[in-house]
């Protein structure tokens, strides 16, 4: 399976290009790691949708659906004009 290394720092992201699994979902899921290990803190902001697009090779329309995803699992809230920050997750996750 090929994955995405990403233009702007020449990290390996986990993003399957030969796989039936939606890549929005693959995102989320990855930014969700991410938050679960502590890489992206409470209160910390998410880069700008069209930053994400690029750094996923991606289109913008994937970026916020894999957004729609962190929110509905509660992860992450949008505050519109501002940007999305990480929430506070509850003790024990």
């Amino acid at each position: 399976m090929s994955r995405f290394i990403c233009v702007a720092d020449d990290r390996e992201y986990p993003i399957e290009w030969d796989t039936t699994q939606y890549k929005y979902v693959q995102i989320a899921d990855h930014i969700e790691q991410q938050i679960q290990d502590g890489t992206l803190t409470e209160g910390a902001a998410l880069p700008a949708i069209p930053v994400l697009a690029e750094e996923y090779g991606v289109a913008r329309m994937t970026i916020i659906r894999a957004v729609e995803i962190l929110t509905e699992r509660g992860l992450v809230t949008v505050l519109h004009g501002r940007g999305t920050f990480v929430r506070r997750q509850p003790q024990g996750k």
